[in-house]
């Protein structure tokens, strides 16, 4: 059995709400999941929640809950969210887990026997949003998170250290060997610019007087795991690293982690090291880490203490999962921050799914309905103009490949929508109301059975974006047998690979629905 294609999102923090930058990631990760499906590859696709920490501690502290009920609460928040995004996870990991508990405390056996950790002293700045150690020379103003920008608190205590420096020389070697771990470019050059000034070491505890929310460390029973190394390990924990060994072989090492820019430092430099010092070779770290950017709305990050959180609910229950999930796959380049707004969300929706792709089915089904009654004719014969298409369809699908394997989701969607629009065109440029005037019903068959197959591979094509959409289109063209993924898994084969076509001569389809719409 070939090796699975192994990709996470972080564990997000339950210390509140999900909000549109967790739905982003999984959006990203979710339209990656099915196109590998769609090429035939097995997917493992990992999320879950990070539950331990002082943030976690004290936000239950402040509703007034016990932290474990206030936890549970949250996740399923998180669950039902993702559910309604159509988000097709595989295991949802959660660090407060046996499962995980038992990895953590196993790897700091590991790098405990092996010389790597170490009791000291830590003196510094603790920022508890962000569950960041700092330096005074790193804070903005001598008091800030450089992060957040919210106030730090110094605390001196005693503390179990991991030799990051150690490892230094070797990450930069590794980095500079493997231009393909951190995407995109520029934030390898950041890295590589945090990485031109000496890591200190990790300080990798918390005490238990002061923090009893966390992983005990199973060589001291006074302190528990930072929050930062709890969560990162959840990568092995998942997929079976102290629990099934065969599983673990399977579907490890991970072939992406994804995750916004600013959690890049800690999957980039300390997660690689972590691996490496534990034992793990080369060939058994992750592949790729990518960064994508934030929405922001007037051009600040969004964030719950500034009020300016975008509730994905309010715009599934407005607009529908699907168009959410287009808007934040094709507004920008994956990589790039984007500013949210409703008018630009509607512009999309209105100009794209409405006009474009909505328009293109209902006014095709429509015409196949009024023409033949609902089915293509023969004998039937192609124009030029339906060769064109059928070529520039050829065409779409090895550059939605191509793009789709480089993870430039922005540019394959454009390569979509551009054979969308060549259809609308190829509608307007054929004229077909004149030739069913003319009497040419061959002709007429061919510009319809030509529409349609343009139509039955955007159906395909829209699957990792849109999958509800897809499933909608692909019953109205009557070319599946019921709701669920493996049926356009099985079209996916002919169509990718271009082996001909589901609809062909004979084939009945059904009146439209609309798919999209208009918002007023």
């Amino acid at each position: 059995m070939s090796k699975a294609f192994f990709i996470t999102t972080p564990v997000y923090y339950v210390n509140a709400s999900p909000h549109v930058g967790h739905s982003y990631t999984q959006i990203i990760c979710d339209c990656i999941s099915r196109y590998k499906r769609l090429r035939g590859r097995e997917v493992f696709f990992l999320t879950g929640t990070d539950e331990h920490g002082q943030k976690v501690q004290r936000s239950a502290e402040e509703a007034g809950k016990e932290t474990q009920s206030f936890i549970d609460d949250v996740v399923v928040k998180f669950k039902d969210l993702w559910k309604r995004l159509g988000i097709s996870y595989d295991d949802f990991v959660r660090t407060t887990q046996s499962r995980h508990i038992e990895t953590v405390q196993s790897a700091l056996n590991i790098l405990y026997e092996k010389g790597d950790i170490y009791e000291g002293i830590y003196a510094g700045f603790y920022c508890t949003p962000c569950e960041t150690f700092w330096q005074k020379t790193q804070l903005e103003g001598g008091v800030s998170c450089p992060d957040c920008k919210r106030p730090t608190e110094y605390i001196e205590e005693k503390s179990y250290f991991f030799k990051l420096s150690k490892y230094q020389s070797w990450l930069l070697g590794y980095i500079n060997s493997h231009p393909d771990f951190i995407k995109p470019d520029f934030r390898k050059n950041e890295i590589l610019g945090f990485l031109a000034q000496p890591l200190n070491d990790l300080c990798i505890s918390r005490p238990q007087k002061r923090l009893s929310w966390g992983i005990e460390i199973p060589f001291s029973r006074e302190h528990v795991v930072y929050v930062w190394v709890d969560a990162l390990l959840n990568y092995i924990s998942a997929p079976g690293f102290t629990s099934d060994k065969q599983k673990f072989k399977q579907i490890w090492p991970a072939d992406i982690h994804v995750m916004a820019k600013d959690i890049i430092r800690f999957h980039a430099v300390y997660w690689p090291i972590l691996l490496h010092a534990m034992g793990f070779g080369e060939q058994e770290l992750p592949k790729c880490v990518f960064a994508h950017g934030w929405w922001v709305t007037s051009g600040e990050k969004m964030s719950k203490s500034k009020g300016n959180i975008v509730d994905p609910n309010v715009y599934i229950e407005k607009y529908g999962a699907d168009s959410l999930r287009y808007f934040l796959l094709r507004e920008i380049t994956l990589g790039l921050d984007g500013n949210f707004s409703e008018s630009s969300f509607i512009d999309r929706y209105n100009g794209d799914l409405a006009n474009d792709l909505g328009n293109l089915l209902n006014r095709t089904l429509t015409m196949v309905h009024k023409y033949f009654n609902g089915k293509i004719v023969s004998p039937l014969v192609l124009s030029d103009k339906d060769n064109t298409l059928m070529e520039k369809r050829s065409q779409t699908i090895e550059a939605f490949k191509a793009y789709m394997d480089e993870l430039n989701i922005n540019k394959a969607l454009l390569e979509i929508w551009a054979l969308i629009n060549a259809a609308n065109k190829h509608i307007e440029d054929s004229a077909p109301w004149k030739i069913a005037k003319e009497g040419n019903t061959e002709k007429l068959s061919g510009f319809l059975l030509t529409l349609l197959r343009t139509i039955e591979t955007v159906a395909v094509l829209i699957f990792p974006f849109m999958p509800h959409t897809s499933k909608q289109m692909a019953a109205q063209l009557n070319i599946k047998q019921g709701a669920e993924d493996k049926d356009i898994y099985s079209i996916s084969k002919i169509i990718l690979d271009d082996k001909g076509f589901i609809i062909n001569p004979g084939h009945t389809v059904f009146a439209p629905v609309p798919l999209f719409p208009r918002i007023k």
